[in-house]
Order: structure tokens, then C-alpha cells, then sequence
């Protein structure tokens, strides 16, 4: 499976120059490419590699086009194929879905390379902190090897990227091979299966009756509010106007990167403690637009937090089953009788065998029986409760947001 190792980058003032010059360049050539995509004709829309043998006479008609590398102009162009892919892939899913959209100056960030011929990796770098890394038409530049840098035969793709801050980045994928293999379903004892149940009041409560808080990030959004309304009140891009938009985006990436840590902290978590992880397949987007915890919601960021489930999972030879979320919370977790009961009912009662317990529990033991069934491992001759759960409820535990940040999981 791929893996891909991010590190801080540190480019000289002229190198930093010319790789975002390139970029913008290769900006245009995208942008170039998504016109000449839709204005083609319906029935006779370019692939890829009609777009890459265009690129000749594309540097004939526009010279400048020719000053990046050949291969991150193909590399730029395939991206769009894919994008579009990706969203041909959700339109057929019924998700309502756009087009690729024009980018901007500065909308456009990044250049990747995905051959071995096109980078260098240098380990004398004068420093142990650091390994030099070359870029073809680029140059050289110093990488923060804060973990081991892979050598560039290893490497099967490489990404420099400029954040908003003005910080650069690359990412270094590669190839694992020695993940472990996930363990057959006969082999899986019930308290090795868990259920996810996804929330706002917390973050993730468990079938076993572990409630995860969310994060508290209100020092975060006010500092983020506050630089916002400075950059509001500068002109638009003067030199100020471009030093306050650096201090919102250094705002901004404070919160996304203690959320993402948060994330890091919980999916590792569960990807190694138990074998099997159910899940809700939350269709997140609707979500946002109407609901009016949309902001409590994309704190949440649900959809990274599901990828990073799946992508630890295939790392730790964890099994993880998505299951469609529709009818979780009014379903019965014993005897499958739904019923309707608003959000801010925290609890569920079922009408017709009595059972009572947390709303969130509920919905969690019935996403782990879907998620048990998808997977096969389902017996047809219990209940929901006794073939997909354990035989006891354990007692409520709630585990406090700071704690899985200083611990690094909820069990520590």
C-alpha cells in the first residue's frame, strides 16, 4: 500500500522563487487544459493523453509554458483526469456534483513528480537534522528529517507544496509492503469489535460505552475572528494586507492542525485496539449545508477523520466497514423497533420490549451489527444484541478531549 512521509521543507530565497513561479505556470496549463476539456465536444471529450501530446504545440503558442519540468506539466494535466473521474464516480452515486472549477494566482500550490529520474536525495547535508532533496528545473533545498528519509529509488512520487502560511512542504510517497494481514472474521472474538458512533456533543461514543469529547478550540476561533477582522479593515493587497492574511492563515492552521493531531491520536487508537471497526458513512456535505451545527460539524471533519480510519487500518491489518447511517438512532439495538425521536433526546426508549439506554449507545451497537453483517460475520439466529455485541453493557466512560491529547489515546 502507499505511504507518504510529510516533511518542512526549506527553500533558498531563489529556488522558492523559481518553484512558485513554476507553479503558476503550471497553474495556467491546468487551467488551459480544464477549458479545452469542456469546451471540446460531448461525445469526443480529450483523455489525458490527448491533453499530454498537446503540450508541444501549447509551449509553441506560449513559450513560457516550456520553463517547468515536461513531466510536472503531464503530472498537472493528469490530475484533472483523475479529479474528474472522482467526480463522475460520485455522480453516479447520486451526490450532486459540479465541475472542475478555474483557479486563481495562488490558487494553485503544488508540483509532483511521480519518476525516479526526476529528484535526488542527498543524506550529507552538513547537518543530521537535515537530508538535501533536488527537483528537476528546480534545484536543491534542505528537508527537516525528523524520521527517516527514504533513498530515491524508494520514492515513487514526490509533492512540493506552498502553504498559505508561506511555509513549503513536501510529501514523500512511498510503497509498504510488509503490512500485516487482517485477521479472518472466524478468528474474531466480539469484544475485538467495536462501533463508531460519530456526534456533537462528543466526538465518537463506542459500543462499549466510551464517550470521547470533542476539542475545545474557542481560545483558537476567537484569535482566528480577531485576525480575520484586522485583514477586513486593510487594503487589499497591500504589502500589510499580505502580512495580516499570514497571520489568519497561521490562525487557521493552528486549528486544523491540533484537529488533525486529535484525529491522529483517536484512529490509532482504535485501529490497534480492536480488529474490527464499524463506522457511519456520513454524507457530510448536505450536512453542512443546512444544518445549524454546520460549524460544530466541519470541526468535527468527520470525512478526514473516516480517512484516516481506512488508511491506518490497512497499515495495522485492522478490518474497517463503512455502513449507510440512515435509521442508526431510531432503530432498537434489541428488538430493531424504530422509533422517531428528536436531537435533543439523549436517551432511547423503545416502545415495544422496553429497553433504555443512551441515545449514542443505541446507534453505536446498531452500527457495529450492520457493519458485523456487511462483513459476513453476522449470526441470523440471535438478536442484533447477542450476536454482534458483547453479552454485558460495561459501564459509561467518558474520556475527556485533553486527555487524548496529552495521553495520545483514550485508553492511556
Amino acid at each position: 500500500m502507499k505511504h507518504t512521509l510529510r516533511f518542512r521543507a526549506y527553500l533558498p530565497d531563489d529556488v522558492a522563487s523559481e518553484a512558485w513561479r513554476h507553479i503558476d505556470i503550471l497553474r495556467q496549463i491546468r487551467n488551459h487544459a480544464v477549458r479545452g476539456y469542456y469546451n471540446s465536444d460531448y461525445n469526443d471529450k480529450p483523455s489525458d493523453y490527448d491533453q499530454h501530446s498537446k503540450l508541444k504545440d501549447w509551449t509553441d503558442q506560449w513559450p513560457t509554458f516550456a520553463d517547468p519540468s515536461q513531466h510536472a506539466a503531464q503530472q498537472a494535466i493528469s490530475q484533472i483526469h483523475s479529479d474528474l473521474e472522482t467526480l463522475k464516480e460520485r455522480r453516479n452515486e447520486g451526490y450532486d456534483v459540479g465541475r472542475l472549477q478555474w483557479q486563481g494566482n495562488g490558487e494553485f500550490r503544488s508540483v509532483s513528480y511521480n519518476q525516479s529520474r526526476r529528484w535526488n536525495v542527498d543524506y550529507n547535508a552538513g547537518d543530521d537534522r537535515f537530508v538535501r532533496l533536488r527537483l528537476e528545473k528546480i534545484g536543491w533545498f534542505n528537508i527537516r528529517a525528523d524520521r527517516d528519509v527514504p533513498p530515491a529509488e524508494n520514492i515513487d512520487e514526490v509533492i512540493l507544496k506552498k502553504e498559505t502560511t508561506g511555509e513549503w512542504y513536501v510529501s514523500l510517497v512511498t510503497t509498504v509492503e510488509d503490512t500485516p494481514e487482517k485477521p479472518p472474521l472466524s478468528e474474531i472474538e466480539p469484544e475485538d469489535c467495536v462501533g463508531v458512533d460519530l456526534g456533537i456533543t462528543s466526538y465518537i461514543h463506542t459500543s462499549e460505552n466510551l464517550s470521547v469529547d470533542t476539542l475545545d478550540l474557542s481560545e483558537e476561533y476567537d484569535r482566528y475572528a480577531r485576525e480575520q477582522r484586522k485583514l477586513d479593515r486593510k487594503e487589499h493587497g497591500s504589502a500589510n494586507w499580505e502580512k495580516q492574511r499570514r497571520k489568519v492563515a497561521q490562525a487557521k492552521r493552528t486549528i486544523k492542525r491540533k484537529v488533525r493531531d486529535y484525529q491522529h491520536k483517536l484512529t490509532t487508537w482504535l485501529v490497534t485496539e480492536y480488529d474490527v471497526v464499524a463506522v457511519e458513512d456520513l454524507d457530510v456535505k448536505p450536512m453542512m449545508e443546512t444544518s445549524q451545527n454546520a460549524k460544530n460539524k466541519q470541526d468535527a471533519a468527520w470525512s478526514r477523520f473516516i480517512e484516516l480510519l481506512e488508511y491506518k487500518a490497512d497499515l495495522h491489518g485492522t478490518h474497517v466497514e463503512k455502513v449507510k447511517p440512515e435509521g442508526t438512532t431510531k432503530e432498537c439495538a434489541v428488538c430493531g423497533v424504530e422509533t422517531a425521536k428528536p436531537i435533543w433526546v439523549r436517551e432511547h426508549s423503545c416502545p415495544a420490549c422496553g429497553h433504555t439506554e443512551d441515545r449514542d449507545l443505541n446507534a453505536a451497537k446498531n452500527i457495529l451489527y450492520r457493519g458485523l453483517t456487511q462483513l459476513g460475520a453476522g449470526r441470523s439466529e440471535s438478536t442484533p444484541v447477542q450476536t454482534a455485541l458483547p453479552t454485558f453493557t460495561p459501564r459509561s466512560e467518558a474520556v475527556d478531549a485533553k486527555r487524548v491529547v496529552e495521553a495520545g489515546s483514550p485508553g492511556a
